[in-house]
């Protein structure tokens, strides 16, 4: 019995991992999106 709570336990965990490195994973590319989108902006304004 100790032995299954202990695996769900780190199955649950682990899962929770994964959608967490997941939600950073797109934080991480919108920020990067942001950033090219204003770089490109600000080029564009130079070149006017």
């Amino acid at each position: 019995m100790k032995k299954i709570l202990a695996t769900s336990l780190l199955m649950m965990f682990v899962l929770t991992g994964c959608n967490t490195v997941k939600g950073l994973g797109e934080d991480v590319s919108s920020a990067g999106n942001a950033v090219s989108n204003t770089a490109e902006k600000t080029q564009d304004e130079i070149r006017q």
